[in-house]
Parts: structure tokens; sequence; C-alpha cells
């Protein structure tokens, strides 16, 4: 099952009808020959706009190509009504970028006026309420305008996922985890559609999948994928059976969707109906870019879906979950990084994180706080078996949420920083996480906004990317973690 996007990008130039329209052409047929030699080739629309007939000339022609997002490209200074038009009528994420003066000898005929452009455009734009995507500094010369198309692309992959996104959910909340409970309101605005099912429903279609042919298969990847002595034998054909109910569910409910996320309850009852934990399972399909977000978190799973869009890797949901107790980080931190301790914490949850972003010593394991609930004191685990743990390995990772919250408005933070190399000798999948001034960032966003204690993690560097992919989709309240020279608002001088 294929669920994450291709960007199919047409480009379309404008020209002003006072402005030469080969001036346009030409500087289009360069840019497209940059973007090419860097990896990001465009489809080179052959109609340029210069009125509203040929702006749906234009369209249509990106259209027939199969084009689902679209550079719109100021040559010279462009018909602002027609070229914010193209907006308006192509069913797919827009960027607006405008060329730069080539040479002083050639300012009269030569000269374009783009940079002029790009100030009318915007104005047009906003008038019309339309979204679209502006680069920092938009106007540049070939080459530069081809690295800011390639940025572009994750752009557009992740607002073409989120638009065609339905999330899946099975069960209500847990009692007190009110806090992964949120307004669907705001799912509407983001263009996502959901479909909320009893966690009867879920039992009914495993039930229906006992015996399916294709468990084998599965049961021998999960083999392969682990490796003898990190699994349970006996477990693995529950666990199949389970991993191709979700599949199969996803294929037949999507409807006119493309894309797939879930949010499922996973306990109490979970375990002492279908008799194992489900963490491992959803780690298995976040790996293939179907997030299966825990406790029913269903802003924790479009968030992983963000995120698998934006970086193109696996993504996990984890606990903000606790702090590194001093002697840890005296010993194993502080002579080796310039971090203070309340940079660190740890994010934890009980078995989610997909095995490629774990250190070696991962396996398949029992969930330890069910098996004290669920199990008789002092009995070898049984249902609580299913959790994938171990600590997570070590890079670069960026921490982010988008949530809907009380108020049915939409907010959203992200915070970049690392997993360190440093042993947890803890339980469940688990790191030990470092981000610049963290604990500012945890007072003054994370508590003072109200942000639950999920939060998505991406294994990389992707700041940038889902900042633009927040800013198009409409999500004014963007946190961050603000460096020691920039207070946040209400945050004082003032110490004890």
């Amino acid at each position: 099952m294929k669920n994450i996007p291709d960007v199919r990008l047409g480009l379309i130039a404008v020209s002003r009808d006072c402005f030469p329209i080969a001036l346009s052409e030409r500087r289009r047929a360069a840019l497209a020959a940059a973007c090419a030699e860097i990896g990001a080739p465009v489809y080179e629309a052959k109609k340029t706009v210069e009125n509203e007939l040929d702006m749906r000339d234009a369209v249509a022609e990106v259209k027939a190509q199969g084009c689902n997002a679209l550079v719109v490209f100021l040559g010279n200074f462009g018909p602002e009504t027609p070229e914010t038009l193209i907006a308006k009528h192509f069913d797919g994420p827009c960027m607006y970028i405008a060329a730069a003066e080539e040479t002083e000898e050639d300012l009269i005929d030569g000269r374009g006026d783009a940079y002029c452009g790009m100030l009318n455009c915007s104005y047009n734009l906003g008038m019309r309420h339309l979204s679209a995507y502006i680069p920092d500094y938009p106007v540049g010369t070939a080459a530069e305008l081809a690295e800011m198309v390639k940025n572009f692309i994750p752009i557009a992959r992740t607002v073409i996922g989120v638009k065609n996104l339905k999330i899946i959910t099975f069960g209500p909340r847990p009692q007190d985890f009110f806090a992964c409970n949120a307004p669907i309101k705001g799912l509407y605005e983001l263009g996502v559609e959901i479909e909320e099912n009893s966690e009867l429903d879920l039992l009914v279609s495993y039930k229906a999948h006992k015996g399916d042919p294709r468990i084998p298969a599965v049961m021998e990847d999960m083999a392969k994928e682990m490796g003898e002595g990190k699994y349970y034998p006996d477990l693995n054909e529950r666990m199949a059976q389970y991993e191709l109910t979700l599949l199969d569910w996803a294929a037949a409910h999507k409807g006119d969707r493309e894309y797939v996320a879930f949010a499922n309850k996973c306990w109490p009852a979970f375990p002492g109906q279908f008799g194992f934990e489900p963490c491992y399972v959803n780690s298995r399909l976040a790996t293939r870019g179907i997030p299966v977000a825990c406790e029913v978190d269903i802003y924790g799973a479009l968030s992983e879906y963000i995120g698998a869009c934006a970086g193109l890797g696996p993504v996990t949901i984890l606990d903000i979950n606790n702090s590194v107790p001093k002697d840890m980080f005296d010993k194993h931190i502080a002579p080796n990084t310039e971090y203070r301790l309340t940079d660190t914490f740890m994010g934890f949850h009980c078995g989610n994180t997909p095995s490629c972003l774990m250190c070696s010593d991962r396996a398949v394991k029992y969930q330890l706080i069910q098996h004290r609930v669920l199990e008789p004191a002092g009995s070898e685990p049984d249902i609580s078996r299913g959790t994938l743990e171990g600590d997570i390995a070590p890079g670069d990772i960026t921490f982010f949420r988008l949530q809907c919250d009380s108020e049915g408005v939409l907010r959203s933070y992200i915070a970049q920083g690392e997993v360190l190399n440093v042993k947890t000798r803890s339980f469940g999948g688990i790191g030990v996480f470092a981000i610049p001034e963290m604990g500012r960032f945890y007072r003054n966003v994370l508590i003072a906004q109200r942000f639950p204690h999920h939060g998505a993690v991406a294994f990389g560097h992707y700041g940038k990317i889902l900042a633009e992919v927040f800013r198009f989709l409409g999500v004014e309240n963007i946190a961050y973690n603000r460096p020691a020279n920039m207070p946040y608002p209400g945050e004082l001088p003032f110490q004890f």
C-alpha cells in the first residue's frame, strides 16, 4: 500500500502584456533546465499566461500532464489577476517565484521588473484568500530559483498528503487521557477526513482474519526483521493477523481518499481481547508510511503523517516522558556536550518506534506496566507481550506537533535537537533527547500553551519544511524553542 504522495511539478510562466513575452519564456526555459540539472524536473507548460483565458489554458495543460503541484514563474512583472487566479483554478499547492535581472548590459529590453511584480502578486493572493508558498527571498537567477523549487517538493508532497488523508480511529480516548482528546473541527479545516469506529469493530474484523492464507508470509517477514532471539515465535501469528486486519481495513475504508493514518486504542481492554499488545505491529506500519498513533491520539497521527511526508522516512510518536537523572547527566552528557541538564529529557513509549530507528539491542518484549495491571503477580508475561523495546539510535531529530486546542484553534510547535548516544537503562522504546533551551520551551510552550504529552518525532532536521507546511495550511501559531536572548510572550527577566 503506497501511502505517501509523489510530486509531479508543473511550471507556468506569466508575462505582463506590456513586457516582451519572449523574455519570460526564455527565462522559463532556463529555469526548467536548471531544475533538471539538480534532480528537480518540472513539466514546462507551453502556454505563457498573459490574460485570464491563457490562465485557463495553462492550468488545463498542466492538469492534463498529471501535475499535482505547480510553480508559477514571474519571468517579468506578470499580470497580477491572471497569475493569482492560477492558484484558484489549480487543484494543488502552488509556489510563486520571480526572475532576477541578469546583467547590467541589458536593463532596457531585458529588464523584467519581476522584483516589483512579486509584491503585486502577493497582494492579490491575499485579497483572494488564496494559499501559496513564497520562499523567504523569492527572486533569483535560474540556478537559485531551481534550488527553491527543489525545496518546495517536500512541502508540496506534505500538503498533498494532508489534503488527501483520512484518519481512521478505533475506540474512545482512554480514561484520564484527555490530553489526547481534541476537537475534530480542525481536521476538516485542514481538509482531512476522519472515520471513528468502536474497538468492537476492530475485534470483529480481527477474528474474521483468523487463518488468513497471507499470515505465514507476514510471520516470516517479522522474524526476518527482528532476528532470532529477538521475538516471541508463538506470538507472531496473532500479530501478523492483526497487521493484515489494519491493512485491509485501510484499503476498504479510505473511500475517496488516497492516504490513511490510524489512531487506535491500545489499552486497557485491547491485550485481554486480542491476546497481545499492538505496539510492534504499529511500528511496522509506521515504517511503511502508515502511522498508527497510540491511545487514539488523532492529532498525533496527523503529526506523524506530516513528518513521514516531509522527511520521506519513518517517524514515531513519544511521550515527553521523564527528566534525565543528574548522575546520568553528570557522567555521560556533561563531559561530552555543551547541553545543560534542563536541555535534556527522555522520550518514551511502550514500543511503537520502527526497528530501523533503534539500536541493535531492540527486541519484542512485554509491556511492564500492563503486565503489573493485567496479569497475576509473579506470572510469566502473556497478553502483555508485543512491544518493541530498546534504545532509540542517536542522531538528529525534530520534535513537533500540530494540535487543535480546546477552543478549536490550530496551533503547533517545532523543535530541532538530537538523540544522544547514552544508554537509558530503562524499559520501552526510549531515548535521551537534547533540545537547546528545552527547559524554557517546556514551560513557555508545552505547558503555557497546553500541549499534550505526545510529540511526533522525525529523524532528521526538518524544521524549515514543517514550518512552511504549517504556514501553507493556515496555522498561525507556530511555536519553537527560542534562543536565550529571545524571550517568550509573558516571559519576564526576574529570578528568585
